[in-house]
């Protein structure tokens, strides 16, 4: 069988649907590598920055991996603004969508909401709310976005920042992208992980 036998779902059977089951299955096996080939098309997005947004992005996971976060948090910086080519009026949205079956509730949130909480830095620039972050008050999360924005996001945007490579973090994406989709036990609904860790920074920093 090559192909199944229907042209409307409905027809569809057993074997039509068991056979595209394993297509299927094999595809998705195969997302870490697509969203590391993805990556490097950032350098062709938005310009104007002294960095490309590749650059920017892995700057952003060089420093969570300095600062000692786990896979979830790294991989999440790497990936945070990877919508920036396809949707750039809700990048953050179409980020947290791709991440949100593979990590942790906490992060998916993050990267969700990070463009309201870096408006911060440069609304009262241009007309916008620098204070867009504040609906989020009281969110359990809400620190967290807060740290994410400061510490990895908004401060990655310099030319001379030694930062590594996207091979550097291919072993992180392909463990985070081989987990079982939705897992209650990577969600982790409510739970929180902070996002450094000074011992495994020290480590890291050798």
């Amino acid at each position: 069988m090559e192909k199944v036998k229907f042209t409307a779902m409905k027809d569809g059977d057993r074997e039509d649907y068991a056979f595209l089951t394993e297509h299927e299955t094999d595809y998705a096996a195969k997302t870490a590598e697509r969203l590391l080939a993805a990556m490097v098309d950032l350098d062709n997005s938005l310009s104007g920055y002294q960095v490309t947004r590749l650059g920017h992005s892995l700057q952003a996971a060089t420093r969570a991996w300095r600062d000692g976060a786990d896979d979830d948090w790294v991989v999440s910086a790497l990936l945070h603004d990877i919508g920036d080519i396809y949707a750039p009026y809700n990048h953050d949205e179409y980020a947290a969508a791709i991440l949100r079956p593979f990590v942790r509730e906490q992060c998916a949130w993050v990267v969700e909401k990070h463009g309201d909480f870096q408006k911060l830095y440069y609304a009262h620039h241009v007309g916008g709310n620098p204070h867009a972050r504040d609906v989020y008050k009281g969110h359990a999360y809400f620190e967290d976005c807060a740290t994410f924005c400061e510490r990895w996001d908004q401060s990655s945007f310099d030319p001379d920042y030694p930062h590594e490579g996207i091979e550097f973090f291919r072993a992180q994406v392909e463990r985070v992208f081989a987990r079982k989709a939705y897992d209650p036990a990577v969600i982790r609904t409510g739970e929180r992980v902070e996002l450094t860790d000074a011992t495994i920074a020290n480590e890291r920093n050798i």
